[in-house]
């Protein structure tokens, strides 16, 4: 499976290359709120080795909990594209409303629900964490 997308104005592009689709989550963390301008952040969880960039991204560092953030973002249009933190070696978690035919995805779970926007209503069927779960549970809960 191969899925695309790239930065609002094209300079930077993302290919992902998988056997099934990559698991999705939704974070609704005040920081993926304030980030994303919106009730969530949207991830995509993908081995570094799966994602592709073409195009210079401009990165930025964040501290949280202990976990360095590597963000990367397009330098031209400011697209945040995707992170890599200490919390997830080996990983990537791409912004999954820059891919190209998001609304086919759906997430498997939903963390730091305790700050989630309070009209909105979650399928009680998928996984939910008032914060961050364990690694053992995200990964249980992802596949």
């Amino acid at each position: 499976m191969r899925i695309t997308g790239q930065c609002r104005c094209g300079q930077v592009n993302i290919e992902i290359v998988a056997q099934q689709l990559p698991p999705l989550y939704a974070c609704h963390c005040l920081n993926c709120q304030r980030w994303s301008g919106s009730a969530f952040g949207l991830h995509m969880l993908s081995a570094v080795s799966a994602v592709q960039v073409s195009g210079e991204t401009a990165i930025f560092e964040h501290e949280h909990h202990g976990h360095t953030s590597t963000q990367h973002a397009c330098g031209i249009c400011h697209t945040r594209l995707f992170n890599e933190t200490t919390a997830a070696p080996g990983m990537r978690v791409v912004r999954a409303g820059i891919l190209e035919g998001a609304e086919r995805f759906e997430p498997v779970a939903h963390i730091w629900t305790r700050r989630k926007q309070p009209w909105l209503v979650l399928p009680g069927t998928i996984a939910q964490w008032q914060e961050s779960p364990t690694p053992e549970a995200f990964a249980a809960a992802l596949g």
